[in-house]
């Protein structure tokens, strides 16, 4: 098959907007790369318009969120043959530790953990979750927390899936613990399947793409780490499913506290919200019932 690269300009927030466009612009599905300071995303020649129209769809909306980011500035070039870039992006995925207990292992890599450590083995595939985003990281150092304070969960929920990273974290965390992990994406649906399994936890936690909406029952520990629109949008249905904790991100430093508000608003009791030392342009919020 021929492929095409679309390019776009991301500036010194590229990563933070590759992330956002992972979830949010279907024409990344194939594949996005990151390469200094351009987002690269992979689409078949053959779908180019159609793959050039929801790039730029998705770039309107960031770009309507306050990023400085400008949907006329995408450009396409032909790719260099599959099997050079398929993977590319795995040279930037190396074993990580996330916080005094999680540490995220690619497939790829080995790794020998300490007593007391937390390993999720990831292969994120075409899904968002490697650990690499700030996004990411709030959430799981929140899991983290939430466990050593000693919240009780038989029952999660994580909304809004992608490789399933944080449904593994909460599983491992609370070893005795069921629950789903649901996604828009097939793809992601597939993939957080396959890294559920991998970490010995899929008949724990089953995954699909059943709107939130359509989910029965409540839960001692919800997830969100979606983009501020949507979890503004689910906020409702988020709240009525949380009978314990609710950890939110996603979200950009000045969003954190219009978006505490609105939960707050619906019912539920705003705990902290909190930004990461090494990376203060992002937030997440943690509210409990």
């Amino acid at each position: 098959m021929e492929w095409i690269e679309l390019v776009l300009p991301g500036g010194e927030l590229a990563d933070e907007i590759a992330a956002l466009l992972a979830e949010s612009a279907e024409a990344a599905a194939a594949g996005l790369e990151v390469r200094g300071e351009d987002i690269v995303v992979w689409a078949p020649a053959s779908e180019a318009e159609a793959a050039r129209a929801s790039l730029a769809a998705a770039v309107t909306r960031l770009a309507a969120e306050g990023f400085a980011v400008d949907p006329g500035a995408i450009r396409a070039r032909p790719a260099p043959p599959e099997d050079e870039w398929r993977d590319a992006w795995k040279r930037w995925f190396h074993v990580r530790r996330i916080s005094s207990r999680i540490v995220i292992v690619p497939s790829w890599e080995s790794y020998s953990p300490a007593p007391d450590d937390v390993v999720l083995d990831l292969d994120p595939g075409r899904a968002f979750g490697t650990g690499a985003h700030a996004s990411t990281r709030l959430c799981l150092t929140e899991l983290e927390r939430l466990s050593a304070e000693g919240l009780a969960v038989s029952r999660l929920l994580d909304v809004g899936t992608g490789s399933g990273i944080l449904a593994i974290a909460a599983a491992k965390l609370w070893p005795q613990a069921t629950g789903m992990g649901l996604d828009v994406d097939p793809l992601a649906v597939e993939c957080a399947a396959e890294n559920l399994e991998r970490n010995g936890i899929g008949a724990r936690v089953v995954t699909a793409d059943t709107a939130l909406g359509d989910v029965g029952g409540d839960f001692d520990l919800v997830l969100a780490n979606i983009q501020a629109d949507v979890l503004e949008t689910l906020a409702p249905a988020l709240v009525e499913r949380t009978r314990g904790a609710l950890v939110l991100a996603g979200l950009l430093a000045p969003q954190a506290e219009p978006i505490a508000a609105c939960f707050v608003a619906h019912g539920l009791r705003l705990d902290r919200i909190h930004q990461l030392a090494d990376d203060l342009d992002w937030s997440s919020v943690v509210l409990r019932r």
